[in-house]
């Protein structure tokens, strides 16, 4: 058996898509073995350097070594590039006694990869999206153990595990939150409920849809929280803060369980930590998958859709006449949107966060028996 204090490296940076899931494990981790000794590895330039401190954990940087897309210098130089990010990597475990790897992805995650093989470290991989990135891909090929936020996903050896994430989304009862979290918004208690997000940075297209439609929306009696992303508050003729009748914009939310709480339905995008989350707290959704990358978030959202827990419309076919003709009945319809909420719970998963902690402590147990 390992000996205490269990030592855990977690690899990951840059977006919060990768941060979220990795500081729940890494609660979660510490909630099974108080004592473990936690070790966060990112870069200097990712959000981590933030939210990663103010969760507690020690930070660890190492260089940045994005894969470049095309013939250019850069290319040239990545081996070096990847050399040194694995000599770093490979300090850092050192220094730590690593007994095991998580990694979630992302540039920070291979160079790790890489130097725990060399050191036969068990690595264990988590996954986020339905398709798998490259950092990922190449981590699951030699890893002790794989996890999957999504049925779908294709890496070998993979464990449908769901999404890590906060404890105050996974426990969240929206029927017995609904009345205190519109109270917190400023939203009235017995309106059907639309909430409208882009993410921490905005969805321009979405915006500019909603905003279009809110004349109809009010006239069918239907309240719209609309978050509409840091500085990109919708603006009227004026360019001043735009209001409206049965109409309420922030430019974000401290805590999205108070946003899903407040719905009867959420618009959109389909990134991955989003799908994830209104499954495991059963909320009805209309999801507008960006129109550009490598058609991740399609993905992301097929097995919700097909399950009947969310509606799926391009960005290109979200319009105000969609909304007129899609969104607005189905506000209208309480038996529907308790329909695709039962479906959407279904597919649930609550405690993806304990299930890796479990898994890494398996692994590195594994490694000393």
């Amino acid at each position: 058996m390992t000996q205490s204090p269990l030592s855990v490296v977690l690899a990951g940076g840059g977006t919060a898509g990768h941060i979220s899931p990795l500081l729940a494990i890494a609660n979660a981790v510490r909630q099974l073995r108080p004592d473990a000794r936690i070790k966060v590895v990112g870069t200097s330039a990712g959000m981590e350097t933030r939210l990663v401190p103010a969760a507690g954990y020690e930070l660890a940087v190492i260089d940045r070594v994005p894969m470049p897309r095309r013939p250019s210098g850069d290319l040239a130089r990545l081996p070096a590039r990847l050399a040194r990010a694995v000599r770093q990597a490979g300090e850092i475990l050192d220094a730590a006694a690593a007994d095991v790897v998580l990694g979630v992805g992302g540039y920070v995650s291979t160079p790790v990869y890489l130097a725990a093989r060399k050191r036969r470290i068990p690595v264990v991989v988590h996954e986020a999206n339905a398709r798998p990135g490259l950092a990922n891909r190449v981590g699951a090929k030699n890893a002790a153990v794989v996890g999957v936020a999504f049925e779908e996903t294709k890496l070998a050896g993979a464990r449908w595990v769901g999404m890590p994430m906060r404890r105050e989304i996974s426990g969240l009862d929206r029927e017995a939150a609904r009345h205190d979290a519109r109270a917190a918004l400023g939203l009235e208690q017995d309106l059907p409920t639309l909430v409208v997000t882009g993410g921490s940075s905005g969805a321009a297209s979405i915006n500019a849809a909603v905003t279009a439609a809110l004349p109809e929306l009010a006239a069918a009696g239907i309240q719209t929280l609309h978050v509409t992303g840091r500085g990109k508050a919708a603006a009227d003729a004026e360019g001043k803060a735009l209001t409206a009748p049965l109409y309420r914009q922030v430019e974000y939310v401290d805590g999205m369980e108070l946003a899903y709480a407040a719905a009867d339905l959420l618009l959109a995008r389909s990134g991955a930590g989003t799908v994830s989350e209104i499954s495991a707290v059963g909320l009805p959704a209309v999801l507008v998958p960006l129109p550009h990358g490598n058609g991740e978030q399609a993905l992301n959202a097929a097995g919700l859709v097909d399950a009947g827990g969310a509606l799926l419309v391009r960005d290109s076919q979200f319009t105000p006449e969609w909304i007129r003709e899609n969104i607005i009945p189905l506000l209208k319809d309480p038996q529907a949107l308790k329909t695709m909420a039962e479906a959407s719970a279904a597919r649930g998963i609550r405690d993806a966060d304990t299930r890796m902690a479990e898994l890494i402590v398996e692994a590195a147990e594994r490694k000393d028996s």
